[in-house]
């Protein structure tokens, strides 16, 4: 099992440049937002697409920092329970984690890939005048961000197994 350390590695190296890429973007959505805000209300002024922007921006920021919170144990859990745990049965648990997240990101991937083919085929846009246009292109980063889940949760059990096959874990 010499390579699957090697494919961990590099699974969680490419998370953390997506991730690290990605942070960026909530520097852009504060600025977005502050100066929609700014124009709103003390020029009296604004755009649908702008405002449309907002949250255009949070889809990738949500989808692609799920796999980077994960991959930093930064991720949901109870903790209150999770702590109490002998340190193998946290790996076992974290390891069925991992199996679950890998199961329900195919899940997702499948049954979203008819969806962004249908707003692919009939253009998809904004119902709003003004607003952006070819929103099948944001609706793609929903298979892209679980694809990165997917291998994220792959690494993620394959490092739980190297844990629970030493002996001193």
């Amino acid at each position: 099992m010499p390579a699957a350390p090697r494919v961990r590695a590099g699974i969680e190296w490419f998370v953390d440049l997506v991730g690290r890429c990605t942070s960026w973007i909530a520097l852009a959505i504060v600025v977005l937002m502050a100066t929609n805000v700014l124009l709103r209300y003390f020029f009296r002024t604004g755009s649908v697409w702008a405002q449309e922007l907002e949250w255009h921006l949070l889809v990738p920021l949500i989808l692609f920092g799920m796999s980077y919170a994960l991959r930093h144990g930064e991720h949901v859990r109870v903790d209150i329970v999770y702590a109490r745990f002998a340190p193998r049965t946290k790996l076992a648990v974290d390891l069925v984690s991992a199996l679950l997240a890998t199961a329900i990101s195919v899940l997702v991937i499948w049954f979203s890939l008819n969806y962004v083919e249908q707003a692919y085929v009939i253009d998809e846009g904004s119902p709003d005048p003004g607003g952006l246009p070819h929103r099948y292109l944001l609706k793609a980063l929903i298979p892209a961000g679980f694809a990165l889940l997917l291998v994220q949760s792959v690494a993620a059990a394959l490092g739980c197994i190297e844990k629970l096959a030493r002996r001193d874990a």
